[in-house]
């Protein structure tokens, strides 16, 4: 009898507590450039080097996970995340802040490897001999960028009224993830091979698959280089108080889950060509326009349209990169090329506008968008004219032997897996 199907709380938790850090990157710059003897790109210095600890720590550990075992890496990864944020928090030694962010940074990028490893594992059949849940992953997935969004959204309400200083937000992650830390009690020990895989040849259609990572690096960073100075922006330019930026960022927030939500509504009824191009130049729009903005209804609208529309145009980027090869492995290569990209804007935003003015930054991001939108599109229609792959899935009977000539015949045994 199939053991009942569970939620894996533990999952979504460990999900909200690595993504947190890079949803408190504006507030975690803003108050190091303001709080620390360090001028705004110094300050997207340490944002940087935060996200590309993080990047680093799921490029080494994604593929060994079941090897280790979720629970022992979890740990690890909870751990550091509480020694590096907390030691960042309690000192104003600027090297070790930065040994702290880049200790933390790792420690959620471990984090974050456990738990995208343990969602993408409940969309395939367990072993008889695994424990796992039966839950959807899409469902876990939303519920995890709901946690976050929440939590990322009632801090940003919260720690304008707690007082200045960069520790705050630092310390909100490292006790978030001391929270998270007794649940990892359920997650299983080492499950290595728990999964069948097939023979790896050449990855399908390699134009098309390079030219989509090479785009993504350049995409991500235009989206993070706006979100790493954003409370900038909103401080500086706009003359917001911390309390008002603040607000708005826990209702863009918010919007972006809607948009989740709508992207998975909306399914692939307009295709990809569409939601990927037209989305990219919106999103370009919303960039200039939140750049540039001088009072609270220009920086408000500009941010809030942006975390709406953003999320849908990724959420269609990530199923195009599935559909160029059913094994996944595009998905994978194009989400890494991604996190380059997500590691390098808050560096990349503080050196543009501290150049050029952040009106100027914002043009030159949104034209940049806009010239990356034509060859993700062109992607995404010729891939939208070819055949969907066929994949074969084992068959549980053997087949019957066609031939006299054939003594024996055996079923298919071809498994094929998708990432998203």
């Amino acid at each position: 009898m199939p053991a009942p199907r569970s939620m894996p709380w533990p999952l979504v938790a460990l999900f909200t507590a690595g993504y947190l850090a890079p949803y408190l990157l504006p507030t975690i710059v803003g108050r190091l450039d303001s709080a620390l003897p360090l001028n705004p790109t110094q300050a997207g210095a340490i944002g940087s080097a935060l996200l590309l600890s993080s990047a680093a720590a799921g490029f080494l550990l994604a593929s060994r996970v079941d090897r280790i075992g979720p629970r022992t890496l979890a740990r690890l990864g909870l751990a550091l995340a509480v020694l590096g944020y907390g030691g960042a928090a309690l000192t104003a030694f600027v090297p070790a802040v930065v040994a702290g962010a880049v200790v933390g940074g790792f420690g959620s990028g471990t984090v974050t490897a456990v738990a995208a490893s343990g969602i993408a594992a409940m969309g395939v059949p367990p072993r008889e001999d695994v424990r796992t849940w039966g839950s959807d992953p899409h469902r876990v997935t939303t519920l995890g960028l709901l946690g976050v969004s929440a939590l990322a959204g009632a801090l940003y309400l919260t720690i304008p009224h707690l007082g200045p200083g960069h520790g705050l937000p630092l310390a909100a992650i490292a006790l978030t993830a001391l929270a998270v830390l007794p649940l990892t009690g359920r997650l299983p020990g080492r499950t290595a091979p728990a999964r069948a895989t097939a023979g790896y040849g050449r990855l399908p259609r390699p134009r098309a698959g390079l030219l989509l990572a090479a785009a993504m690096p350049c995409w991500s960073l235009a989206q993070n280089s706006l979100w790493g100075v954003s409370g900038r922006i909103g401080l500086d330019q706009a003359h917001l108080s911390e309390v008002t930026v603040g607000a708005v960022f826990a209702i863009a927030l918010g919007a972006g889950l809607v948009g989740v939500l709508g992207a998975g509504a909306l399914g692939p009824r307009l295709g990809r060509a569409v939601p990927i191009g037209a989305g990219t130049a919106l999103i370009a729009g919303c960039i200039a326009l939140s750049a540039s903005a001088t009072d609270l209804t220009a920086f408000a609208a500009g941010e809030i349209s942006w975390n709406l529309v953003y999320p849908v145009v990724l959420s269609y980027v990530i199923g195009l990169a599935a559909s160029l090869d059913p094994r996944g492995r595009w998905a994978v290569l194009v989400g890494s090329a991604a996190s380059l990209g997500t590691a390098a804007g808050p560096l990349a935003g503080s050196a543009l506008a501290a150049g050029t003015g952040f009106p100027v930054m914002g043009k030159v991001l949104g034209a940049g968008l806009l010239l990356i939108a034509v060859p993700m599109t062109a992607v995404a229609l010729r891939a939208g004219r070819r055949p969907l792959p066929v994949v074969e899935v084992p068959v549980e009977s053997p087949a019957v032997p066609a031939r006299s000539a054939y003594d024996t015949a055996s079923p298919n045994s071809y498994a094929s897996t998708s990432a998203m």
